[in-house]
């Protein structure tokens, strides 16, 4: 097998990643193809499962400079490993269940939680509105920004399981169960309970303080 490299890929800077999808039937062939030599597959499966990598290691609230060390310690340990996993198919556990690993062995060597940054980037206003449009845009803004500001707040005040499953199931493409029970150790029939009584509490909390 050919060395394998990360390729950039568009979601390399920022924290949370949607992007390059790839169907989870495909992953099995991709990876006996990438095991080949074939950079194309290795380049595929990447991009299609980096959010799933970046989600995990954001979910335990590292830092952007350790989530990218993360990041690149999981492909690294991938590329290594590639021609040895059993269950070819199942390479998105294996990246979540690696990016776990990782993830808790940084925060062991820093012995404190690091917060998240807000992940919500707002568009900027055109420079060729009128004054008029600028004003309403930069209004509109504003409120948006309010509403996001006061979303995270009470996200930030779920608890810790909460934050965490919430996180990794904003990856995009969506991660499977079986992805997200490797990514934070939680039974899968575990995870859909779980989550709806996360959005639940999230909905009641922002309900309570008028801020849907």
């Amino acid at each position: 097998m050919r060395a394998l490299t990360v390729p950039a890929t568009a979601y390399d800077d920022v924290p949370y990643t949607r992007g390059g999808a790839v169907d989870r039937a495909d992953v099995g062939a991709l990876v006996q193809s990438a095991v080949d030599g074939d950079a194309a597959a290795w380049k595929a499966l990447v991009e299609g499962l980096s959010p799933l990598v970046w989600s995990v290691a954001r979910a335990h609230r590292l830092s952007d400079a350790d989530a990218h060390e993360v990041y690149q310690t999981v492909w690294f340990r991938f590329a290594q490993h590639l021609g040895r996993i059993r269950e070819p198919q199942k390479a998105g556990a294996w990246l979540a269940s690696t990016a776990r690993h990782e993830s808790l062995k940084v925060l062991k060597s820093l012995r404190r939680m690091t917060p998240t940054d807000d992940p919500q980037l707002l568009d900027r206003v055109s420079e060729d509105r009128t004054p008029e449009q600028s004003v309403i845009d930069s209004e509109e803004a504003a409120a948006e920004s309010e509403r996001i500001r006061r979303l995270w707040q009470e996200f930030e005040e779920l608890g810790e399981r909460c934050r965490q499953l919430l996180r990794v199931l904003m990856a995009s493409p969506p991660p499977s169960y079986q992805e997200v029970s490797a990514a934070l150790g939680i039974a899968v029939g575990s995870i859909g309970p779980l989550r709806q009584r996360c959005l639940r509490r999230l909905r009641a909390r922002l309900d309570a303080r008028g801020a849907l």
